[in-house]
């Protein structure tokens, strides 16, 4: 009777590593959540891959060995490299990042949170100016940015939209008079491209829910920190 030998290629041997790592990393992470309340258990599919790695003739082991071995000084390598690219485009001082999704932002520098802060962003809405033919989307724009002005006791200059969502004639002029409005964005501004805003609000009782035009509103007191911490080419990371 011929034996019957197993053969495994390298994407296969790979392929099966790689799973069996993943099934005993979630393993791991299941057996810990559990050990306080129940015994660990061995993984079903850990069980079958090792089964199989079983099946796998003794002769092969030697070059299965080394070539897992190559593989992952190789990975070692790249994971490396990544690193030190990664830290090349890490922010050398402070930066911003907003979550659009649960209206948080937080000032951060490195690994350490300078301040944590409830803010409001776009709502999403759709504005149509049925006689002009032009529309408005409300949302915040997400990437990455960097603050490209910043202002003390900005004044609102008011974009067409403004006019027409109150269902009032638009001025002709873009220096208008009834185009400016103080004291509406707060005590200080900073700009990210396109006309859009991190600044302050009149409803800070809305602070939290997603109802600006794509601006991103702080409270007062968050506003200054935030403001006080940061300059002209801070990065801003919106999500």
């Amino acid at each position: 009777m011929k034996r019957t030998i197993l053969r495994i290629t390298r994407a296969g041997l790979l392929l099966l590593l790689g799973g069996a790592a993943a099934f005993l990393a979630a393993g791991w992470l299941r057996t810990s959540v559990d050990s306080r309340t129940a015994p660990p258990r061995m993984v079903p599919e850990v069980s079958a891959l090792a089964a199989v790695a079983a099946a796998i003739p003794r002769e092969d082991l030697p070059s299965a060995t080394a070539e897992l071995e190559s593989t992952i000084t190789s990975l070692q390598k790249k994971l490396f490299d990544l690193d030190k690219q990664l830290v090349r485009r890490s922010p050398r001082g402070p930066y911003i990042v907003i979550d659009t999704a649960h209206n948080k932002l937080w000032l951060r520098q490195g690994e350490k949170t300078l301040r944590e802060a409830t803010c409001s962003t776009g709502s999403g809405k759709l504005l149509e100016d049925s006689a002009g033919g032009r529309s408005w989307v409300f949302s915040t724009p997400r990437g990455e940015f960097h603050v490209t002005n910043r202002l003390e006791n900005p004044t609102w200059r008011k974009p067409d939209w403004a006019f027409i969502e109150d269902g009032e004639p638009v001025p002709t002029r873009t220096d208008a008079v009834e185009r400016f409005e103080e004291g509406v964005l707060g005590a200080y501004a900073m700009a990210f491209g396109d006309g859009f805003l991190i600044h302050g609000t009149l409803y800070t009782r809305l602070l939290g829910r997603s109802v600006t035009h794509g601006c991103v509103r702080l409270g007062p007191v968050d506003l200054k920190g935030v403001y006080d911490q940061t300059k002209v080419r801070t990065p801003i990371y919106i999500f």
